[in-house]
């Protein structure tokens, strides 16, 4: 009797500790964790970033329009294996935009500045969408020494040669309604800071296939077979690299990492924990 009221007292007792954690968790989501995040100043812009985990320092990059939240299920897979880091890009999340013509390659500039501020030596990167564009992008100015990236539907260029053409079309909507409203003064949304996102997807990257044979690591290019990104795009820019792999992955639109991140995270794994012979 007394060993059964014992046990219920344990299990009590580990429940409220659970719930305590839980509820701890909960107050301090990724993107919002003031026990890890930190502000640093780069390139005139403070940009807001988080860490988890320990050993190997694996970057993760979000999208467009997005923050650190995105890939929480990255996080979550990522962070038992890795040091995972990951940012808020310019103009998105808790970072400041400091500019009025956002680019891919600024952004790739803050991120190399922040693997120079952490003193990285080696580092892995995983971005997602525009994060994929920034990773290859990260790979093209060698400023950071990179082992391995990989790039979820990223694209060399932003026409529909590269992208499905609704995909523009809807950006264009997006970018009018934007514009209409910034004309009117209205102030629920920073309407400027949208049309500089819109900006981003409508004019750029313009990555040329010479640039991608500047990449020395390890590239895997992903991509949903129902993508944005065109099918025979994601094969174009595998095909231009030195040392790339490719993974379609069936009945998987953009959002992968987000609606299948079991599936996506085991292949990323896997990607970076086996060796491969290029030659």
């Amino acid at each position: 009797m007394k060993n059964s009221f014992k046990n219920q007292i344990i299990v009590f007792t580990l429940l409220l500790q659970f719930c305590f954690i839980n509820s701890q968790n909960e107050l301090k989501p990724y993107g919002d964790n003031d026990t890890v995040g930190k502000y640093v100043e780069l390139n005139g812009a403070k940009i807001y970033y988080e860490e988890y985990g320990h050993g190997e320092p694996l970057l993760l990059i979000h999208g467009n329009g997005a923050d650190i939240k995105l890939m929480e299920n990255q996080i979550d897979f990522f962070k038992s294996k890795y040091r995972v880091i990951i940012a808020d890009n310019r103009g998105h999340g808790k970072s400041e935009l400091k500019t009025d013509s956002l680019t891919y390659t600024q952004i790739t500039k803050d991120w190399d500045e922040l693997v120079s501020y952490l003193k990285l030596d080696s580092i892995n990167v995983l971005g997602w969408s525009d994060g994929g564009i920034i990773a290859l992008k990260m790979g093209i100015s060698k400023q950071s020494k990179i082992k391995k990236i990989i790039a979820m539907a990223a694209n060399l260029r932003p026409d529909t040669t590269a992208v499905h053409s609704w995909a523009p079309n809807r950006v264009m909507e997006s970018q009018r309604h934007a514009t209409e409203m910034l004309v009117k003064g209205d102030t629920s949304r920073n309407w400027k800071l949208k049309l500089q996102h819109y900006g981003l997807l409508l004019n750029q990257p313009n990555i040329s296939h010479n640039d991608l044979k500047k990449i020395d690591a390890s590239v895997l290019i992903i991509a949903g077979d129902r993508d944005i990104i065109k099918n025979e795009h994601s094969v174009e820019i595998f095909e231009k690299l030195s040392k790339g792999q490719l993974c379609i992955m069936p009945g998987a639109t953009h959002i992968a990492p987000k609606t299948k991140p079991k599936i996506f995270n085991e292949i990323v794994n896997r990607f970076l924990n086996e060796s491969f012979d290029y030659k």
